[in-house]
Formats: C-alpha cells, sequence, structure tokens
C-alpha cells in the first residue's frame, strides 16, 4: 500500500531536481522545422503531420525526464560503439573532416523541409572483411526484448521504421557520398541491458526509398494545403494509436 503521507527521499529530492532541468532544457530548444529523413517510416502519416507541425500533444504525452535520461544514455552508448569499432579496425567517420567541430553528415532535400542527419560513415573495413564502402553505419540502442527480435528476424522485419530511414539515408547521402547506395549499410544494435552487440548488413531497398521520398512529399503537400491524412487505423484500439502522444487530438476529430 502506497503511503501517500511518506516524505521525500534524498534520493527523491536529487531526482526530481535533475528531471526539472532536464525537462526545462527541453522545453527551451528550438523544435525543429522539418520532417525528419529517420521518422518517414512511422506507420501514421496523420502522426507525422501533428509531429511536423509541432501540434500540441495530449496531457502528460510531453518528454519526462526520465525518458529524456534514457535518450541521453542511448547518445553515449552510441558514442561507445563509435570507439569500440574503430578499436576494431573500422575506419569509422561520424563528422565531416572527421573533427569534432565538423558538423555530422546529412542532407537536405525538398527546399530544406526534408532532413537528416546519419550515424557515421564507415570508409573502410579491418583486413579480411572485404567490406564494400563508402557504407552508411546506423546505430541503435534498445532494451533486450526488442534486442532479441531484432537479431532473430532482422531489422527489416522487426524494427520497419529503421529499415525506411536506412533506404531513405542511402538514396539522399548518394548526392554527396557517392557508392553509398551500393554498398550494404552497417546497422548495428546495442543491447542496453546486457551490452550485447548485433551488426547487420542491410543492401539498399530503391523501392522502399522512394516509397517513403514520396510519402514526405505527400506530408508536406496535405499539410501544406491544411488537409489531414487518414489515420493508420480505424479504430483507436490499434496498436500504433494506444500509444500515440496525439491520441486524444486525433480521435476528436470527425474524420
Amino acid at each position: 500500500m502506497l503511503d501517500y503521507n511518506r516524505r521525500p527521499s534524498f534520493a527523491d529530492r536529487i531526482n526530481t531536481a535533475i528531471d526539472e532541468a532536464l525537462t526545462t532544457e527541453n522545453a527551451a530548444r528550438v523544435p525543429r522545422d522539418y520532417l525528419g529523413g529517420s521518422r518517414l517510416g512511422h506507420a501514421c502519416e496523420r502522426a507525422l503531420q501533428f509531429e511536423f507541425t509541432h501540434a500540441p500533444k495530449d496531457e502528460g504525452q510531453d518528454f519526462s525526464g526520465q525518458v529524456l535520461r534514457i535518450f541521453a544514455i542511448g547518445h553515449v552508448l552510441e558514442d561507445l560503439a563509435v570507439a569500440w569499432l574503430r578499436q576494431a579496425g573500422f575506419d569509422l567517420c561520424t563528422r565531416k573532416g572527421n573533427r569534432p567541430d565538423g558538423g555530422q553528415f546529412g542532407f537536405s532535400v525538398a527546399g530544406g523541409r526534408i532532413r537528416g542527419h546519419v550515424d557515421g560513415i564507415i570508409a573502410a573495413g579491418p583486413e579480411g572483411f572485404d567490406l564494400a564502402v563508402p557504407a552508411l553505419w546506423e546505430c541503435k540502442t534498445m532494451n533486450a526484448k526488442n534486442w532479441r527480435a531484432c537479431v532473430k528476424e532482422g531489422v527489416t522485419k522487426s524494427k520497419p521504421v529503421y529499415a525506411a530511414q536506412i533506404a531513405v539515408y542511402q538514396a539522399y547521402m548518394e548526392a554527396s557520398v557517392p557508392g553509398i547506395s551500393a554498398a550494404p549499410a552497417v546497422f548495428t544494435a546495442i543491447n542496453k541491458d546486457t551490452a550485447e552487440l548485433y551488426h547487420e548488413l542491410v543492401p539498399f531497398d530503391a523501392e522502399l526509398a522512394q516509397r517513403m521520398s514520396d510519402r514526405g512529399v505527400r506530408i508536406l503537400r496535405a499539410t501544406d494545403a491544411g488537409e489531414l491524412l487518414p489515420r493508420v487505423a480505424a479504430n483507436r484500439d490499434f496498436f500504433e494509436c494506444r500509444f500515440c502522444s496525439w491520441a486524444e487530438r486525433c480521435w476528436g476529430l470527425p474524420t
């Protein structure tokens, strides 16, 4: 039974202070004014419209301090993966000119309204790997359940949003990094619970990249015209809808 009269412990007070600082910092960030290439594979085009136009989220759907800490840990783990791959002999570039101040590799299309930033580009692999280069490198962190599914089924089946991101990035980065769409991408997944690593070669899927590009244009055009694209489902109990940050807003509309 919960004791609602319990005074906050020392740990509670520190955690509250940390989370308040994180949420305040996050709220002060300037929202991005473009549709992220990493998001084009999301199941619902209407949700992407809400995201793109910065529609207010439903009550209680803003990122909590704990969620922001999870994001931050993911970034640190990705930095570790970069260091580990380099130690293993991979020539992995994460910044232009391979300099800390060089800026991320990325692309900008549709007048800057669709953009993406890649985790890295592998310029060469260790002897014996016969790795085709230059190769896109994308890294994601997952809990143990999702990581095991990724290992068992592969990224395309287990995480279609990531597969779409990879295809879009390979397509749009070709202009600035010739050959990157010909070489299979290297996808790295980190198990946050056990530190296990999974790596997969992902061949370029031109058809998927085109579908996602068309989707981005469709979202931009509909938004400019003041039109809402269809929901992903006919029932709000659908899995994606139950976890959507705009479910109340969306299902409160007539159609």
